[in-house]
């Protein structure tokens, strides 16, 4: 069977027509979609050290949130009319009604989280220039398989212009919100 070539048409959806899909059933429960360009997107399973790594940041972020903003897991942002995705963690502008009257959109977003043990390239190179050109201030990749955490800042059209990379023995500094600051080592968990 031979691939079909690059250069035929694609059809392109959008968010509504994804929701329109997702509250139509057309994607099963378990399956973990996001939309991505205008394309279903099939997300990697969520191994051990992944989940625990979200866990921890999402009970360290509310206990310190002191109700300045609303931490999120793996819940969607409107990027554009065509992407949608959902990071592991993400920092929203708080607001009374926690978004039930319309989707967190990337203006909402204070600081967006992805833990990659095998996706740090996919989320490096084609989310985080996509999370900056949408004016997302800042996003942290963190980076099971190499065992460190990269804050990205200063969004732009091209991405990100500064990019600090930390090791275990240093402390994750935000620069949206001067009070969080985590220790690597317990953002990556005990070595194995």
């Amino acid at each position: 069977m031979s691939a079909l070539p690059s250069t035929l048409p694609h059809r392109k959806f959008t968010v509504d027509e994804y929701h329109y899909f997702i509250e139509q059933g057309v994607f099963k429960p378990e399956e973990r979609i996001e939309l991505w360009e205008g394309e279903f997107i099939e997300m990697s399973p969520i191994g051990k050290k992944h989940a625990s790594s979200v866990d921890y940041l999402v009970e360290w972020l509310i206990e310190n949130s002191a109700r300045r903003y609303i931490a999120r897991s793996q819940s969607p942002i409107v990027l554009d009319d065509f992407s949608e995705p959902q990071p592991d963690v993400c920092l929203l502008r708080r607001r009374d009604d926690f978004y039930r009257r319309e989707n967190a959109a990337a203006k909402d977003v204070l600081l967006a989280m992805e833990v990659a043990d095998t996706t740090v390239k996919y989320d490096r190179d084609i989310k985080f220039p996509r999370y900056a050109e949408n004016g997302i201030p800042e996003a942290w990749l963190i980076d099971l398989e190499n065992n460190r955490v990269e804050i990205h800042t200063e969004p732009g059209a091209n991405g990100y212009r500064l990019i600090r990379v930390l090791h275990r023995g240093d402390v994750a500094e935000s620069t949206v919100f001067e009070d969080l600051k985590i220790p690597v080592d317990d953002i990556l968990g005990s070595e194995e």
